[in-house]
């Protein structure tokens, strides 16, 4: 089953179920399936209109999140190839990346990024139609054939809720906070996010993430190896300081105070009811210790 047809049983089976999660403006929103698949069919519409079709190809750069997504599922449904490029690139590898690639259409994840797509396409190849996720005040004149994307979906802001605090800690959340820098991740999200028909979670913004993990408290991580890394000196430097203030040995593991420890640093990364770390196909075997400790669950 490809992706879109799998969005199209989850909207079938499941359409009120929640599909997506975002933290926008400080509040929480969410997308069910249903919404998501209308979502998808309108930006399809949108892109359609605008050149997109099976000889075209699509170039995500930007944070993960639903908008990202959307477009992605959009163009592989009208048969286009979809690809996607780091977002930190500095202006002359973004100028040779656009030369290699030649994509027609392109997505950036803000308007923050537009002074160095800006130097690129002037001195590359200009994409058909360029969309910016969050444009702000970016002004018309700086490219003939720019969107916003909620132009692109007619207009409006999308099917999002605002979410009040009513999903279970119990149901299994799929949580993200990467990007494009990711290479290969855009798949892995689509693959246990499809395949799964759970919900899938991205923070505010990378600043804001470990925040915004707390607030969800996931069951599941979908993290680069250098997001996994990132995590685990996060927790390392958080025990390392415990121990010093607690002159807990770091050789007494099984102590009662180590166990509080740890489940204390579990609570605060937001992982305290972690049950899965998504792990590199190439790299069977036992997980990583820091990934087993986060994922004991407490006797």
């Amino acid at each position: 089953m490809d992706r879109y047809e799998s969005l199209r049983h989850w909207a079938r089976v499941r359409p009120l179920a929640n599909a997506l999660r975002h933290k926008r403006r400080g509040r929480w929103h969410g997308w069910r399936w249903i919404d998501v698949l209308r979502d998808a069919e309108r930006l399809a519409d949108g892109l359609r209109q605008h050149g997109l079709g099976s000889q075209s190809r699509l170039l995500l750069s930007g944070p993960f999140e639903p908008d990202l997504l959307l477009l992605a599922l959009a163009a592989r449904s009208l048969g286009a190839e979809v690809a996607s490029l780091d977002d930190q690139l500095p202006s002359e590898a973004l100028r040779q990346s656009l030369w290699r690639l030649r994509p027609s259409h392109v997505f950036i994840g803000s308007g923050r990024q537009w002074a160095r797509w800006q130097a690129a396409v002037h001195r590359g190849p200009a994409p058909r139609l360029l969309i910016v996720s969050a444009p702000g005040d970016l002004p018309r004149s700086t490219h003939p054939s720019w969107l916003s994307f909620s132009q692109l979906l007619g207009g409006a802001d999308g099917s999002r809720r605002q979410g009040r605090r009513r999903w279970s800690h119990a149901a299994v959340q799929l949580w993200s906070e990467e990007g494009t820098c990711w290479q290969g991740g855009l798949e892995v999200l689509l693959e246990h996010w499809l395949g799964s028909g759970h919900s899938l979670a991205f923070p505010e913004s990378p600043g804001s993430a470990a925040r915004d993990r707390r607030e969800m408290a996931p069951s599941d991580l979908l993290l680069s190896p250098q997001g996994q890394q990132g995590l685990q000196d996060q927790l390392a430097a958080l025990l390392a300081g415990w121990r010093r203030f607690w002159a807990w040995p770091a050789g007494q593991p099984h102590h009662v105070l180590a166990w509080l420890l740890e489940r204390q640093a579990r609570r605060l990364l937001g992982v305290g009811r972690l049950r899965c770390v998504w792990q590199p196909a190439q790299s069977p075997g036992a997980l990583p210790g820091w990934i087993a400790g986060l994922e004991r669950r407490p006797p």
